[in-house]
C-alpha cells in the first residue's frame, strides 16, 4: 500500500554543505543576503520538507548558529572536497544522504525525492546527474553504509578527487529526462559564485514566482 511505501522509504538526512572560500564573490556567499535572507537558509528551508535531519558543514560553526540545524565541521581537514564530502555523509544519522553545496538557490527538493525512489529501487549507492562538465557531486544522493568506507579509503590512498572512489561503488547516473521530470526549469545545478550571477539568479527567482517555491 502507499502508507506501507512510505514506512519503507529510508529516511534521509540533507548536508548543505557551507566550506567554499567564495574567493570570487569576495565575501561568504552563504552568508550574503538572497530576496532578504542568508543564501544557506533558503537553501536549507527548500530542502527541509523532505528531509529528516538537515545539517551543515563548516569550519565556521558561529557564522551559522542562526540556522535550525546541527553544525559538524571537517572531520579531515586539508583534504579539500572529498573531505567535505567524508564529513557530509560521515556526520549523517540517516541512511540516505543528499549532498547539496550552499551556493545553490535552486536546490530541488523534487529531484532528490526522484533520486531517493532510483536508489530504491536499483539498489544504487550514488545517484548523480552528469553534464559535459563533469558530475554533479554537490547535489547527489548518497547511501551512507557504501560510500563512507569507499571514500575514507580513496582519502586514505592520497586520491583526492571527489569522484576518486566511484569505481569502489554503484553509481547511477540520472537520465535528462529524469531530470527535467524533476526539475523542468532546468536550475537545479545553477550555483552563483560571482556578484553578476547571485544578481542573476536573484534577478530569475524574482520574475518567475513558479521558481521560487
Amino acid at each position: 500500500s502507499y502508507s506501507l511505501f512510505l514506512y519503507n522509504t529510508p529516511m534521509l538526512t540533507v548536508c548543505i554543505q557551507a566550506g567554499g572560500a567564495s574567493s570570487r564573490m569576495g565575501e561568504d556567499k552563504a552568508l550574503k543576503p538572497f530576496l532578504g535572507r542568508p543564501l544557506i537558509q533558503r537553501v536549507v528551508e527548500r530542502l527541509q520538507p523532505i528531509a529528516d535531519e538537515i545539517i551543515v558543514t563548516t569550519n565556521q560553526p558561529d557564522d551559522f548558529s542562526f540556522l535550525d540545524a546541527r553544525l559538524f565541521p571537517d572531520l579531515k581537514p586539508g583534504r579539500g572536497a572529498l573531505g567535505g564530502l567524508y564529513t557530509a555523509i560521515a556526520s549523517a544519522a540517516h541512511p540516505f544522504v543528499a549532498v547539496i553545496a550552499c551556493d545553490m538557490p535552486f536546490a530541488s527538493p523534487t529531484l532528490i525525492q526522484a533520486s531517493i525512489r532510483i536508489m530504491d529501487d536499483k539498489n544504487a549507492d550514488v545517484v548523480i546527474a552528469k553534464s559535459e562538465e563533469g558530475y554533479e557531486p554537490l547535489h547527489a544522493l548518497y547511501r551512507r553504509e557504501t560510500c563512507l568506507p569507499a571514500i575514507e579509503a580513496s582519502i586514505n590512498a592520497d586520491q583526492w578527487k571527489v569522484i576518486a572512489w566511484f569505481p569502489q561503488v554503484k553509481v547511477r547516473v540520472l537520465t535528462s529526462e529524469e531530470i527535467k521530470s524533476a526539475d523542468p526549469a532546468g536550475l537545479a545545478f545553477w550555483n552563483v559564485n560571482t556578484p553578476e550571477e547571485f544578481a542573476n539568479a536573484e534577478n530569475r527567482a524574482n520574475n518567475n514566482p513558479d521558481v521560487v517555491k
